[in-house]
């Protein structure tokens, strides 16, 4: 009998070893779980940070070009001007031969 009484207190005392392991084992999956959401918001903060950069740095490099854009129209237009000035006739007959071409295409 005393064997069985042995196996018995041994037996429990698995048991609560058992029940033991499983809370520490939970207390592990929990702060593994606070980890990972941790990390998912450092994540997703660093990603919003660097769009928002992103943006800001093709909004900056869009207005630059578009400046340029707008500074080439002008001088362009100054050259057209100038040169309409310097040869009125040869600049009306060009562009009657735009004009005539332009309606040959719409024809079409």
């Amino acid at each position: 009998m005393a064997t069985a009484a042995g196996k018995a207190a041994n037996a429990s005392r698995g048991d609560s070893d058992l029940e033991a392991d499983i809370r520490q084992l939970k207390a592990d999956i929990e702060k593994l779980t606070k980890q990972l959401a941790k990390t998912g918001e450092h994540g997703y903060g660093t990603a919003r940070r660097a769009a928002t950069e992103g943006v800001e740095q093709l909004r900056a490099q869009g207005e630059a070009a578009f400046d340029t854009l707008r500074s080439n129209a002008k001088d362009l237009e100054a050259q057209v001007v100038a040169s309409v000035r310097e040869k009125p006739v040869t600049s009306l007959a060009i562009a009657a031969g735009v004009g005539f071409l332009f309606a040959l295409l719409a024809r079409r």
